[in-house]
C-alpha cells in the first residue's frame, strides 16, 4: 500500500463519517423525504461516496463517529451542510435542532455558544446564503 492510498482511505473515511452525520440528522424524523434524498444523493457524489457505501451508511449511519475536522473552515463547511439538511427538512423542531447542536459540539464548536451559532446558521441557510457568505457571517460572530 502506498502513502497516497493511506491518505485516500483516511480522507474517504472522514467523508463517510461526515455523510453519516448528515444522514443521522435526516433520519431524525424517521424518514428521508424526496428533497432530503436529492440532497443526500448530491452530497454523496460530492464527497465521493460510492453507491455501495451510500447504501451501507443509510442502513447503519449510527455506527460512524462524528470526526471533527481540524480546520475551522472545514468545520464551517460541515455545519453549512448540516444546516442545509435541517432547512431542506422544512421542520426546525426541537429534536432536530437539539441533534444539530450535539453534532456541532462533536464537530468542535464551543458548547457555550453553540445554540447561538446554530440559530445563526439556520437563519443564514433559510435566507439562501451560499457557503462563502455563511462562512463569513459565522466567523464575524466570533470577533
Amino acid at each position: 500500500m502506498s502513502f497516497s492510498d493511506l491518505f485516500d482511505s483516511g480522507f474517504k473515511k472522514r467523508n463517510e463519517d461526515h455523510f453519516a452525520a448528515i444522514v443521522r440528522l435526516a433520519m431524525d424524523d424517521g424518514i428521508i423525504s424526496d428533497e432530503e434524498k436529492t440532497f443526500l444523493d448530491r452530497l454523496a457524489h460530492n464527497l465521493d461516496i460510492g453507491e455501495n457505501n451510500y447504501k451501507i451508511i443509510l442502513k447503519d449511519y449510527q455506527s460512524h463517529p462524528i470526526n471533527p475536522p481540524t480546520s475551522y473552515d472545514r468545520r464551517l463547511e460541515r455545519l453549512y451542510d448540516l444546516s442545509r439538511m435541517v432547512y431542506v427538512d422544512h421542520v426546525k423542531g426541537d429534536t432536530e435542532e437539539s441533534l444539530l447542536r450535539k453534532i456541532a459540539v462533536g464537530l468542535g464548536f464551543n458548547t457555550e455558544n453553540v445554540k447561538y451559532v446554530i440559530d445563526k446558521a439556520l437563519t443564514l441557510v433559510s435566507n439562501g446564503a451560499d457557503l462563502e457568505t455563511f462562512t463569513s457571517e459565522i466567523k464575524s460572530m466570533n470577533r
